[in-house]
């Protein structure tokens, strides 16, 4: 009876450290795993920037303003531009930063925290972006609106007919709506299938965890 004692006490510590063995294995796969999706979370949003900088270039934009002959929209728009492109910057860098953060970590927990700080910082980037979008989108009806010719004497007639009016800016809506809605598939899309990845790594941490 002696020896089966000791052979279950000898079983039960082996045990022990097979089971130690495999949460190891399984945290730095899960850390490996968390790395590799908060950095394609950071170059996705690099592509996203070059991509809105193409576009602005190729529609032309800063050439529409200029020949509408209104310099008192350009502060505006400029403004618009250059606080967009820093808060964008900024959201890159808290990219790159939780990266490195969870690049290097040896701590479970610290990682628990970098991967829900990360999910954050991707939701409110999603959410800002959106805003943004809206932003632009009113601000360029506003601008075209009373500022072009053609436009300007359109809601002339909008005094007069208020079902034209309705049916204008209802068009209006829908395609801003529209827009929205694109963009959000996109982001839902992308983002939303690394940020669901992320929080399922989250949760086999916290298993290790406890």
């Amino acid at each position: 009876m002696k020896e089966l004692d000791l052979l279950k006490k000898d079983w039960k510590k082996n045990e022990s450290s097979f089971n130690q063995l495999s949460e190891t294995e399984i945290y730095k796969m899960i850390h490996q795993k968390s790395s590799s999706i908060v950095k394609s979370i950071f170059i996705i949003s690099i592509i996203e920037v070059l991509l809105w900088i193409g576009i602005g270039v190729i529609s032309n934009t800063g050439d529409y303003i200029k020949e509408m002959k209104y310099p008192e929209n350009n502060w505006y728009l400029q403004f618009l531009d250059v606080f967009h492109y820093v808060v964008i910057i900024v959201f890159i860098y808290l990219f790159y930063k939780n990266y490195t953060t969870i690049s290097t970590t040896a701590s479970t927990k610290l990682l628990m925290r970098s991967i829900l700080k990360t999910r954050k910082i991707v939701q409110c980037y999603v959410w800002y972006n959106l805003a943004m979008l809206v932003v632009t989108a009113i601000s360029a009806i506003c601008i075209a609106v009373l500022y072009t010719p053609e436009i300007s004497n359109l809601t002339d007639q909008f005094a007069t007919s208020p079902q034209l009016a309705i049916i204008t800016f209802g068009i209006l809506f829908l395609m801003v709506l529209g827009l929205l809605a694109i963009l959000w598939t996109i982001y839902r899309l992308i983002y939303g299938r690394l940020l669901r990845r992320l929080y399922a790594n989250y949760n086999e941490l916290k298993k290790i965890d406890l």
